[in-house]
């Protein structure tokens, strides 16, 4: 995979998912572009919320002797699927790899649920994953592709009090299955990950000691077990792999 070119969307703490991705991939000498957006981080109440933290980032994954970038965007812009793929081509030339890392959660009830905090869910998870696939499949040139999509196990348990992150997630494991078909002729792969419940800055002691019980492996999931895996998806071994939704949960169960 040396020198490929990944984009990695919501790669903006240093606890979460996204940047253990980025880290696992520029290990394997893929070029690195993120997007991060701080003030989402902060108004999620994440302890690790920090605005300055992308260039130190942006820094540390140099050292892994990859070229990186990285710009400020929040999907919800409709025009931020071209913005995006354009910055791309324009500091590190044609992606081959596209990890949809970012994600909207509110947690809400159907009691709580309004138009609003659905369409607030519906422009990231749904429309900004599918139009920022579509653009990258649109423009893409050569072969062995790779799309990456993160789902949360909607389509193996029910998660009550979580309505509009359950529908919009969902949404995105039937996206996955559809638009692998549609794109194997150009030779991209498009799967999905389930890393399951995963201490990325946001869990407390107490959900912690609630959530372990399930695993029976005796400990909660880290983002780094969720980037191996993505890291192997993007890498040529895993040509084959198309239109899956991987639980790679640690055996979680509820």
């Amino acid at each position: 995979m040396n020198k490929r070119i990944a984009i990695v969307t919501g790669a903006s703490r240093p606890k979460g998912i996204g940047a253990a991705i980025c880290r696992a991939l520029a290990e394997k000498g893929v070029n690195i572009f993120f997007t991060h957006l701080a003030s989402y981080d902060y108004s999620t109440g994440y302890d690790d919320a920090n605005e300055n933290w992308a260039e130190e980032f942006r820094e540390e994954l140099k050292t892994y002797d990859v070229e990186v970038a990285c710009m400020v965007v929040d999907l919800k812009n409709k025009n931020a699927p071209k913005t995006i793929l354009t910055e791309v081509e324009r500091t590190l030339g044609k992606p081959t790899i596209l990890v949809n890392n970012a994600t909207h959660c509110v947690e809400v009830g159907y009691k709580e649920i309004t138009a609003e905090i659905l369409d607030d869910h519906y422009a990231v998870n749904v429309r900004g994953t599918t139009m920022l696939s579509v653009e990258f499949a649109k423009r893409f040139k050569g072969t062995s592709g790779r799309i990456i999509n993160l789902v949360s196990g909607q389509d193996k348990s029910p998660e009550a009090g979580n309505i509009a992150y359950v529908s919009t997630k969902g949404a995105v494991s039937a996206f996955t299955r559809t638009l692998a078909v549609e794109v194997a002729s150009q030779e991209i792969t498009v799967n999905a990950i389930d890393p399951g419940p995963t201490d990325s800055g946001g869990m407390d002691k107490e959900t912690q000691d609630f959530l372990r019980p399930k695993f029976p492996t005796g400990r909660i999931g880290k983002p780094e077990d969720a980037a191996r895996l993505i890291a192997f998806l993007a890498s040529d071994e895993a040509r084959w792999i198309t239109g899956q939704i991987i639980h790679s949960d640690g055996g979680f169960f509820d």
